[in-house]
């Protein structure tokens, strides 16, 4: 831990590299404050990296994590793992599922999270980068294949982006099949997880709004450093499910009824 060298980030610089554009003064300020750069800064800048990095996090952000499962969690010997998760926050339960596991465990452990994030210094390491506010890197099939067959555990968001209001319930969008087929192709154990916990309600009304006006620019992912922001002093649950072996994905199902599988199990988890 480098405590007190952390690089701290510039949204609007970010923005602009990105888009090619420099970003106006005042747009730039208003930016600023809708992230709560100076917040987040006041953290980054004291230089925490990895799991390390997360952990302090929660406490920087006064956030309580009941826990259950984690420290009973039976892994079998040389078994590589899963955690598949639902997404409810986009941002804290991201963080918080690192800190827990990473300090629990002890093991290698990766996240596969939006590029923007790379920015964020001290999460840099413990990242797979999958860009989703642009074209899909060509390279990302290759990155995906490599985190699959490398030795460290994975944390995955089946569903690619944070739960919404769906049928009048917030949950996740579909999952993706991902996570099944790679892990069972390179003989991975999957671990379900359910973390227990919503966004405000003004981030389900920009959803709902964006579905009724046909907007198809995901616009409530926008507001997630605010969520972030929100999220000081909560409490929040995490439980962590038996892990299922790769064997039992067989072809009584294809990949994407499976993953519908685990994700009703990752509900059922109480």
């Amino acid at each position: 831990m480098s405590q007190g060298t952390g690089q701290t980030i510039d949204v609007a610089k970010i923005v602009s590299e990105r888009s090619g554009k420099k970003i106006p003064g005042f747009l730039a300020r208003l930016m600023e404050r809708f992230i709560h750069q100076d917040y987040i800064n006041g953290y980054l800048s004291q230089g925490y990296e990895g799991v390390e990095f997360c952990t302090e996090c929660m406490k920087y952000q006064e956030i309580k994590l009941h826990v259950k499962g984690l420290e009973e969690l039976e892994i079998p010997e040389g078994a590589r793992l899963t955690y598949a998760s639902n997404h409810p926050l986009g941002g804290a339960d991201g963080i918080a599922l690192i800190g827990v596991i990473g300090s629990t465990k002890n093991r290698p452990l990766k996240l596969m999270v939006n590029d923007f994030l790379m920015n964020i210094k001290g999460l840099a390491s413990m990242c797979v980068p999958v860009n989703k506010l642009g074209g899909q890197s060509k390279s990302l099939s290759a990155q995906v294949d490599g985190i699959f067959e490398s030795e460290a555990d994975i944390l995955m968001f089946p569903a690619g982006k944070c739960s919404r209001k769906i049928d009048g319930t917030i949950q996740d969008p579909e999952w993706r099949k991902t996570f099944i087929t790679k892990s069972v192709a390179t003989d991975r154990w999957i671990v379900p997880v359910h973390f227990i916990g919503q966004n405000s309600k003004r981030f389900y009304r920009v959803d709902s709004l964006c579905k009724t006006l046909g907007i198809k620019f995901n616009l409530p992912m926008l507001f997630l450093p605010d969520e972030l922001y929100k999220a000081h002093g909560k409490e929040y649950e995490i439980i962590f499910g038996k892990p299922i072996p790769p064997s039992r994905f067989d072809s009584s199902k294809s990949a994407l009824e499976w993953a519908r599988t685990v994700r009703e199990e990752v509900y059922n988890l109480h």
